[in-house]
């Protein structure tokens, strides 16, 4: 059984196409239909009055349609309504006069009565701007009401005050349990704070064709998209098989990080793994991980590797700047990260060296190295991540992860994927060395550069999952636990579908 295809993407722009493409068919009905489907289910556990709140555009034309089906169906519900009848745009106004013909009221304030089940129909993805007003009081009241009676809080296409595009929230947002996609997932839903406001996600098609003319803007990372490499290895190999990998960094005092790359590197598969440390008291030999060969960083750039990681624990000086400059002028596929990062900003003469590589480049910023490299504020990353990672693939000409809350990675082709796997856990010191590992494991095997980077970080993510699953986090859960956990999972892959899970 092959892996399902990867969720698509649309931006709100590419969905107001499609919604002009099918005006003629009964989108709102089909959305509302799929909202009172989802509200029957989340009512089966507790049953008991349930209230939508309507906001003044078509998401709320959805939820009223939503109640008039469910009324229909014989549940107990209001409808709080926060707009002005006079003013709907027509699909709404529709709905609301179908309503009404149904004998539905809409009301204008929430009654006291203890809810089941919170449909927030507010906004949609029709963000512009931090809600105000008597939108904004309606969110604060569902956040609380649903805490206060601790009950589901269903956002219909996107939670209220949440910026489908980027997942960021300029003011009040809902915080819902249940979110309802309506025709394809919308990026915010899974990065930046979008993950902390939509709970558990669904898409409902509304029953459109594929629009190949119309392709998504990007795409969930999914193993569907590096399957072909998911291959059992065949008996008749040796170490030399899988690729030689290197590991640059280690100044002083930072050895540990160099070492937690190597370590990921060695168990994600890598034939053999060098250490080069900087640190001239460094050790020789690695007393937990004894496979590792460990030497001067100039001996490690004289080694036949097949891939090379720089950047952990390296440091700052006038030395990491030179081991960089020969990195970068290396012909064998290259990850970047910390400390390598930190020199490209403020070097352009590295970056010069970067952007004219020919073999492929990956960096790996967090927010923060991020917002040095493009020479703006973190905040500014972190409006818009996927902006973010594009335009570092375009001052650099790399491949990028923007690290974080649904990371983002982007590729010199214009193609970007959000990240779904992964949890609190990985805010942890070390995390972003053994992802680096992971991928420069992956690369030394020979993978190529885009599916090695949407490997590593999809499999890095559903390491820290697995770990908690497994009550080993996420608290407390430490970046040297990852690389096992890793293995564990690619070895799940590799052994074919029935082994393979669901990460």
């Amino acid at each position: 059984m092959p892996y399902p295809a990867p969720t698509p993407l649309r931006l709100a722009a590419g969905l107001r196409q499609i919604e002009a493409r099918f005006a003629d068919q009964p989108l709102m009905e089909r959305a509302g239909a799929a909202t009172a489907a989802l509200c029957r289910e989340l009512l089966c556990a507790a049953p008991g009055p349930l209230l939508l709140l309507a906001g003044p555009g078509n998401n709320g034309g959805d939820a009223v349609v939503a109640a008039r089906l469910l009324a229909a169906a014989g549940l107990d519900l209001c409808v709080v309504f926060s707009g002005d009848p006079d003013r709907l745009p027509p699909d709404a106004a529709a709905a609301h006069a179908r309503f009404a013909a149904a004998g539905g009221v809409l009301l204008k304030e929430i009654p006291d009565r203890r809810w089941a089940l919170i449909v927030d129909g507010l906004l949609g993805i029709g963000l512009s701007r931090a809600p105000t007003g008597r939108v904004g009081e309606l969110i604060g009241a569902a956040n609380q009401l649903a805490l206060t009676h601790d009950c589901p809080l269903l956002a219909l296409d996107c939670p209220s005050g949440l910026d489908a595009d980027t997942g960021a929230t300029p003011g009040l947002a809902i915080r819902a349990s249940h979110t309802l996609s309506f025709i394809a997932g919308k990026p915010g839903l899974w990065t930046a704070n979008g993950p902390d406001h939509c709970g558990e996600i669904r898409i409902a098609d509304l029953d459109l064709p594929p629009l190949p003319d119309l392709p998504a803007d990007g795409q969930l990372i999914s193993p569907a998209v590096f399957a072909e490499r998911l291959q059992p290895r065949r008996a008749n190999t040796h170490k030399g098989s899988f690729g030689s990998a290197g590991v640059l960094g280690g100044g002083k005092a930072m050895v540990g990080a160099a070492l937690l790359t190597a370590r990921a590197a060695l168990h994600l598969g890598a034939g053999r793994v060098y250490v080069g440390l900087l640190d001239p008291d460094a050790p020789s030999v690695d007393p937990i991980q004894p496979e590792l060969m460990l030497r001067r960083p100039e001996h490690l750039l004289q080694a036949d590797l097949q891939a090379l990681a720089c950047g952990p624990g390296l440091g700052t000086s006038g030395d990491a700047a030179r081991m960089l400059e020969q990195a970068l002028k290396c012909p064998l596929p290259l990850v970047l990260d910390a400390d390598a990062l930190n020199l490209l900003a403020s070097d352009s003469r590295l970056a010069g060296h970067l952007c004219n590589r020919v073999a492929p480049a990956i960096l790996t910023p967090h927010p923060a190295e991020a917002a040095r490299l493009l020479e703006c504020s973190t905040r500014e990353i972190q409006d818009n991540r996927i902006a973010a990672a594009n335009e570092l693939v375009r001052r650099y000409a790399c491949l990028v992860v923007l690290k974080g809350c649904g990371s983002v990675v982007a590729t010199v082709d214009g193609r970007w994927w959000i990240n779904s796997t992964g949890n609190p856990g990985l805010a942890t010191a070390g995390s972003g060395d053994v992802l680096s590992g992971l991928i420069t494991a992956l690369l030394a095997q020979g993978w190529r550069a885009h599916e090695a980077l949407l490997a590593g970080v999809h499999l890095h993510g559903a390491a820290a999952d697995l770990l908690v699953a497994a009550d080993c986090g996420p608290v407390g859960l430490t970046a040297g636990e990852l690389p096992v956990a890793a293995r564990k999972l690619l070895n799940r892959w590799l052994q074919g579908p029935r082994q393979r899970g669901n990460a």
